[in-house]
C-alpha cells in the first residue's frame, strides 16, 4: 500500500464515515453520529513480546469527547500498516452494524467484539 494513497477507499468506507488524518505514521477516520474518531498510529514496539522481534506496531484507538476531555482508548494493536487499515475498517463495519449507538461506552461495546488479523501481543501476553 502507498503511503500516498489513503488507506481505506472512500468507496469501502460504511455510510457516515470520512478520513480526517492521513500521513506515512498515521490515519484516522471520523464517525458523525456519535461523534468518534478511529486513529492508526506507528509506535514503537516496545511494549510488544520480545520474541516477536518488531522494531514497530500500529496502535489503533478510539477517540472521543467525554464533557471537556478528550479521551484516547486503545482498541488493539496489530503489525503492519495494511492489518491496520483492515481492523479499522472492521471496527467501522461494527459500529455501522450495530445501528443506533448512544455514546461513546456503547461503541466501545461494540468493539469489544472486533478480531484483528496480525495482532501484536504485549509483554504480559504470550505470543
Amino acid at each position: 500500500m502507498s503511503p500516498e494513497q489513503p488507506p481505506i477507499p472512500r468507496e469501502a468506507l460504511p455510510p457516515g464515515w470520512g478520513l480526517t488524518a492521513h500521513c506515512d505514521g498515521r490515519f484516522g477516520y471520523r464517525y458523525r453520529a456519535p461523534p468518534i474518531d478511529l486513529v492508526a498510529d506507528r509506535t514503537a514496539a516496545n511494549q510488544c513480546h520480545p520474541t516477536l522481534g518488531l522494531n514497530c506496531c500500529w496502535e489503533l484507538r478510539c477517540r472521543y469527547r467525554l464533557g471537556d476531555r478528550s479521551i484516547a482508548d486503545v482498541i488493539g494493536c496489530v503489525s503492519t500498516r495494511r492489518a491496520a487499515a483492515d481492523g479499522l475498517l472492521e471496527c467501522m463495519q461494527h459500529i455501522h452494524d450495530a445501528g443506533t449507538l448512544s455514546g461513546p461506552a456503547e461503541v466501545l461495546a461494540v468493539l469489544e467484539d472486533v478480531s484483528f488479523s496480525d495482532f501484536v501481543p504485549d509483554c504480559r501476553t504470550s505470543p
